[in-house]
């Protein structure tokens, strides 16, 4: 089945955009791939990694049971095939995988591709920035709940520093991986009271600010909807500080709300999965470290391709696979939260597909 759309790029932009695969039974065309390349991380965030569920003795992947670079980059080339024009990539914490720069240049030569982005904590990306970019990298997000030293140890399991990230950001700007944006997932009564702090220390800097609404991952951040701090009480936090201006989405399925200070001092921008689901446009596949395809951020099961790519399976093969899963795609979670059957089904693990 091939859909027409025309897609808008950065400044909005058109793109012109054959979009060559399936389109799920919502009509969804299939758009950004999201691969994790290593399960691993150096944080132990308790809304993703909890340190008593990962604990030293936790049993991560051996390395034969993540997918090669080559593997990666032939799978991305079905997807490419198949109307895929964005690919990031994450983990765990990617900057964990050795020589991550060689993956990402064999992955800009990829025909059709029109953006490889890096999604990381940050701790890393000082002595990778220059690199990564030099192999074509074009953006990265870079993940910073708190500028305070205390509520950020108490976000990243007491690994990491703010002064770290902070190098990272800037090393990235220095390399001209830009725009950067930085994601913070703000909890109640752990990091809501930095907010403001956060704004303010990147207000005019070029850097856009996103903030995440606390979601259900996986099955062992401990979840409570009280502890959901909804975009809109943000937005409007920020609102009366700095006014803000709603600004047009970039794309047919961002997933940020992107609103512009009235002064010029630059954006922020909201992800609200529980206050304001955006499934209805979503584009998105994930492909974990192991090869397993995931069509939702919350799904419980997954496809797994590492056995037909380990088993022989050509190209053709591989296509036809990977679009007849995106044809049977039905999911809605978010838009369906409260009455999904999936709720007392074991999710996929954030850890395994990234954000």
């Amino acid at each position: 089945m091939t859909r027409e759309f025309t897609l808008t790029g950065p400044g909005g932009a058109s793109l012109p955009a054959r979009l060559r695969g399936p389109a799920d039974r919502h009509g969804r065309p299939l758009h950004d791939l999201r691969i994790s390349v290593m399960d691993r991380c150096n944080f132990r965030c308790p809304y993703c990694m909890p340190k008593a569920e990962f604990h030293d003795n936790y049993r991560f992947l051996r390395s034969d049971e993540r997918l090669s670079f080559p593997e990666i980059v032939r799978l991305a080339r079905q997807f490419v095939a198949l109307g895929v024009v964005k690919l990031r990539l994450t983990g765990g914490e990617p900057l964990l995988r050795a020589n991550l720069a060689e993956l990402v240049g064999d992955l800009t030569t990829l025909p059709g591709v029109e953006d490889v982005a890096l999604t990381t904590n940050g701790v890393l990306l000082a002595r990778h920035a220059e690199e990564l970019a030099a192999n074509g990298l074009k953006r990265v997000t870079i993940s910073l709940d708190s500028l305070d030293p205390a509520v950020f140890a108490r976000m990243s399991g007491g690994l990491g520093s703010v002064e770290a990230v902070l190098e990272g950001i800037e090393a990235a700007r220095l390399a001209g991986l830009l725009p950067i944006k930085v994601n913070a997932v703000v909890q109640a009564g752990i990091n809501d009271q930095t907010v403001l702090d956060l704004v303010e220390h990147f207000r005019g800097t070029g850097v856009i600010v996103r903030f995440i609404e606390y979601m259900d991952v996986g099955n062992r951040n401990a979840w409570d909807p009280a502890a959901v701090v909804a975009s809109a009480a943000l937005r409007d936090a920020i609102h009366a500080r700095w006014p803000l201006s709603a600004v047009p989405q970039n794309y047919p399925g961002e997933v940020a709300e992107r609103y512009r200070f009235d002064d010029g001092a630059g954006e922020v921008g909201f992800i609200s999965s529980v206050s304001q689901p955006f499934c209805g446009d979503c584009s998105r596949a994930r492909l974990s470290s192991n090869g397993t395809l995931y069509t939702c951020l919350f799904a419980t099961e997954g496809l797994d391709l590492r056995a037909a790519l380990r088993g022989g399976a050509d190209d053709d093969t591989l296509r036809a696979i990977i679009a007849e899963r995106w044809r049977l795609r039905t999911d809605r979670y978010s838009e369906e939260r409260e009455a999904s059957r999936r709720g007392t089904l074991p999710k996929v693990e954030m850890y395994h597909i990234g954000g």
